[in-house]
């Protein structure tokens, strides 16, 4: 008998976090799941830890062919058969009552559903964020505001993963693949709630921090660019709109420097962003503290 939902967890080397993230899937209160977990080419003690567990709802796959998380969680959700589909990375954790909110908030006539979470890390940082609000999770919200979702707080309906033939594998859009799959999904016409209950931690690394940072911050113009180009001419003729986004795109890396005390290295996205479109008044407030090595609160 097929599942409600498919759980699918992409792991390389996070042996570490990976026990928890399972612990997390077997403690839902809604246990009418599968859970498939793809070991992209793990070197640590990855299938040991999978196969220490005996339960028969958790399958253990391989996938080789490249490093990129949307073709590894593509590989994980053919492979799989519930109508509903949740996303878990291997180094977050959901709370017991993930699933069954989720769900339940799904059945609601909803098709992509996302709940808030605790950031926690780098070190003993703790943020507790809730997404949405609905009236935030347009397509047009989305491209011209940005994301307003998190890959390990979302399920949403196979249909619509079928309808837009699932994640990129683009290795320009290599940790925004989320983010190119949300507008996908919504420009489909997938519905999207949210649930406001913090439901799971997302799990922030203190190693590589900037370099991981502006990479997403590269991702993320990509797959704006890319949804810019295909608008219509009326959306495109918006050019200071346009223009805008990309300028807080650009700003979203300085302040990532910024946080990371890197004050000198975040001046360089502080002016791409002022050059851009230099209308947006936090722009100046962040530069002016930048200059005594201080940061916005």
């Amino acid at each position: 008998m097929t599942a409600v939902i498919s759980i699918i967890i992409p792991t390389y080397n996070h042996g570490q976090y990976l026990r928890k993230a399972i612990e997390s899937v077997l403690n839902q209160t809604f246990q009418d799941w599968e859970l498939f977990i793809i070991n992209n080419m793990s070197t640590d003690n990855t299938e040991e830890i999978v196969n220490s567990y005996t339960d028969s709802r958790i399958k253990l796959l391989f996938f080789s062919e490249n490093k990129i998380i949307g073709s590894v969680r593509n590989f994980g959700i053919k492979s799989s058969k519930a109508p509903v589909i949740a996303l878990l990375d291997s180094d977050d954790v959901w709370y017991p009552e993930k699933l069954m909110e989720c769900y339940r908030k799904l059945s609601n006539g909803f098709d992509l559903v996302c709940h808030g979470e605790i950031w926690v890390g780098p070190g003993a940082k703790r943020r507790t964020v809730v997404y949405g609000p609905e009236p935030n999770a347009t397509f047009e919200k989305l491209l011209f505001e940005g994301n307003c979702l998190s890959t390990s707080a979302c399920i949403f309906r196979r249909e619509f993963y079928d309808a837009v033939l699932g994640f990129s594998d683009s290795p320009a859009f290599r940790t925004a693949e989320d983010y190119d799959f949300w507008l996908r999904l919504i420009s489909a016409g997938a519905r999207v709630g949210f649930v406001k209950d913090i439901l799971g931690e997302y799990l922030i690394h203190e190693a590589n921090q900037s370099r991981v940072q502006l990479r997403n911050m590269e991702a993320e113009l990509a797959v704006f660019n890319h949804h810019v180009e295909n608008l219509p001419a009326s959306a495109k003729a918006k050019a200071w709109r346009i223009k805008r986004r990309r300028a807080l795109i650009y700003y979203s890396g300085a302040r990532m420097l910024q946080e990371a005390n890197l004050f000198s290295r975040s001046w360089q996205y502080f002016f791409k962003a002022l050059f851009t479109f230099p209308f947006v008044p936090k722009f100046y407030y962040a530069m002016l503290l930048n200059i005594f090595h201080l940061k916005p609160r």
